[in-house]
Order: C-alpha cells, then sequence, then structure tokens
C-alpha cells in the first residue's frame, strides 16, 4: 500500500484513521462507467483488517460498474468549520466476496465484517435481504487528513469562518 506523501503533518496515524472509519457512517464510492464517466454514490461501510467492506445493491450502477471495472476510490469525511475537517480517502480496487445476492447461509469469511456492520447500522444483527452482497475493497493508497492538527502547528486562521 502507497502511503501519502503530501499533508503528513496533519495525517491521522493508523490508529486515528481506524477509528475515525469505525466510526464515520457514510463513505462516497466513485466508480468507473461504461463510457469512462465518474459515477460517485454514498453507502454504508465496514473497516476491518485494512480493507474497506462494502455491501452493496446488487442491481446498482456502481455494482455494474465494480463487475466490469474493479477500479474505485473512495472518501469519508467529516466537519463543518475549517478546523474541524478530516477524511480519509483510499484507492483500491473491488472484489466480490460470498454469494450474490448475500443468502443467510453463514460464511465464515464474512463473519466479522458482517458483525461490524450489524453493531454499526443494524442494532447487532446482521439481516440479508436479498438484494445486498459484499465487496471488498483492497486498498492499493490511503491518505488522510485531520485539520484539528494545524492549531497545533500554527497554522490556524479560517477558525469559525467555516470556510475552507
Amino acid at each position: 500500500m502507497r502511503n501519502q506523501r503530501r499533508g503528513r503533518a496533519i495525517a491521522m496515524t493508523d490508529v486515528e484513521r481506524d477509528a475515525f472509519l469505525a466510526a464515520e457512517r457514510t463513505c462516497r464510492v466513485a466508480t468507473v462507467g461504461k463510457d469512462g464517466a465518474p459515477h460517485v454514490s454514498p453507502l454504508w461501510f465496514g473497516w476491518h483488517d485494512g480493507a474497506l467492506w462494502l455491501f452493496s445493491i446488487t442491481r446498482s450502477q456502481r455494482w455494474t460498474d465494480l463487475v466490469r471495472d474493479p477500479r474505485v476510490s473512495v472518501v469519508v469525511d467529516a466537519g463543518v468549520d475549517y478546523m474541524e475537517l478530516c477524511g480519509v480517502e483510499l484507492s483500491g480496487r473491488a472484489e466480490i466476496v460470498g454469494d450474490v445476492p448475500r443468502s443467510a447461509e453463514p460464511d465464515p469469511q464474512l463473519a466479522a465484517v458482517e458483525q461490524i456492520f450489524a453493531d454499526k447500522y443494524m442494532g447487532g444483527t446482521f439481516y440479508p435481504d436479498g438484494r445486498h452482497a459484499w465487496l471488498r475493497i483492497t486498498v492499493d493508497k490511503i491518505s488522510s487528513w485531520d485539520f484539528r492538527k494545524l492549531a497545533d502547528l500554527g497554522k490556524g486562521g479560517h477558525e469559525g469562518t467555516g470556510k475552507a
């Protein structure tokens, strides 16, 4: 996996990044359409063992794009005011894991991520709906930013303005 070169002073540590990805609820998934145009869609996700897991509707444009071309970029971000902005950008390749659509049959390779997903979004119990299946994003490049670290560097200046 390639590490970021720019912005290292405000990059999240691995521990900060993992905690951020465990807590945030929505990511934006960018795929490449048949005509080469980008397609971006919001989606819930899980972060487990250095991979991003997407539980995607199998009849979506996102799914169609990723089956045809597995390259993907994903952004998870948070914050309103400039000095609160933080996020993670991941680029990699998607692969289908498990049955399509996901059935109720136990699958050992999905047990951990399904529990993470269930705890985050489903009140602790995972319920397959016959419309979704799992995509694992193997990360080639990851970068992060946490503008809250700017204050420690003496590089604030936009505090409270809401301007980026």
